[in-house]
């Protein structure tokens, strides 16, 4: 396979609504009666009209299966189909569901149950995502506008200016999930790894094996999700300083090490379509890891590996320091 992996900034220019392209947005759900209609209000708001909506749902206890068999069987042409979830945790629900080859479209879209999305979300990313060739695994992802419980305006994710390449995805996850929309070449390699992986999380999964297997990654500046921040989030921003620190806090304390673990061995389930590059460069990760003080950090050097910001680059190779990698 080429390499392809790169990072592009898009601004989308609305023009004719693009409805080429069929969508499978795979939504995950748990105990979301409080904010799911809103959600799925603002998916059948889209301007693509070209898609139907996969629920999985976690085993809620409130009214949330109620709602989404009222959106299925009496609203939109039965365009809600909803399953059964794995109950154990977010990362393997969207798994359960991304694996489903029951499941075809041309392209997909992961979605919380939280969230409210721009009109032209689908839009922008069927567009970027129709540019790569045929065959090429591609990621569309985008920054994201944060509100709080009400929908109050708090600010937005951080703008990354670093290449998004394999290099930095063994290490950080630029995105979120929520604004991730792939196509099939992708969806395919994440099927071969299997719902069954166990891993950290499903959007940095997608990011590692895109970049790995010298995919493209579409990065858009532009916010496509309102992005809501309460007590019941699985993940939050990593918006500012505070957040940065406490990622920092992590590695020092070793969850990061653990999390490391979990990835590279899930890794071992699809790096064999990895390029020979990146092959290498996670074999130099790995051995980076295993390795006395002093040549854990020249090894890490050599690899190559890094975060988006000084701060986090600066507790990276502190925690390597420390064994904490």
């Amino acid at each position: 396979m080429n390499s392809y992996s790169k990072i592009t900034t898009v601004k989308f220019v609305n023009s004719n609504q693009q409805q080429a392209g069929s969508v499978a947005v795979l939504l995950c759900s748990y105990n979301g009666e409080r904010y799911l209609k809103e959600q799925l209000d603002s998916i059948f708001s889209q301007s693509h009209g070209n898609f139907r909506v996969y629920v999985s749902d976690d085993g809620s206890k409130d009214s949330t299966q109620e709602l989404l068999d009222k959106y299925g069987d009496e609203f939109r042409s039965r365009r809600v189909d909803r399953f059964a979830g794995p109950g154990q945790g977010f990362a393997q629900n969207f798994l359960s569901i991304s694996c489903r080859d029951d499941i075809k479209a041309d392209y997909y879209a992961w979605c919380d149950q939280d969230d409210i999305w721009h009109p032209e979300k689908l839009a922008r990313a069927v567009t970027r995502l129709s540019s790569v060739p045929e065959g090429v695994p591609a990621l569309y992802c985008a920054r994201t506008e944060l509100v709080d419980q009400d929908g109050k305006h708090l600010g937005f994710s951080p703008v990354y200016s670093r290449s998004a390449c394999f290099r930095n995805a063994l290490v950080q996850n630029i995105a979120g999930g929520n604004t991730m929309v792939f196509n099939d070449a992708l969806m395919k390699l994440l099927r071969e790894a299997g719902n069954n992986a166990t891993i950290v999380s499903h959007d940095w999964w997608a990011y590692m094996i895109v970049t790995g297997c010298g995919g493209v990654v579409l990065y858009d500046s532009e916010p496509s999700v309102l992005y809501r921040q309460h007590g019941q989030n699985c993940v939050g921003s990593n918006s500012g300083v505070l957040p940065n620190l406490k990622r920092v806090r992590q590695l020092l304390k070793g969850r990061f090490k653990s999390w490391m673990d979990l990835n590279i061995e899930a890794m071992k389930l699809v790096s064999h379509n990895f390029t020979p590059e990146n092959q290498s460069i996670l074999r130099q990760f790995a051995e980076a890891r295993r390795a006395s003080v002093f040549f854990r950090l020249l090894k890490l050097k050599q690899s190559g590996v890094y975060r988006q910001t000084f701060i986090g680059n600066a507790g990276l190779f502190l925690a390597a320091l420390l064994g904490r990698v």
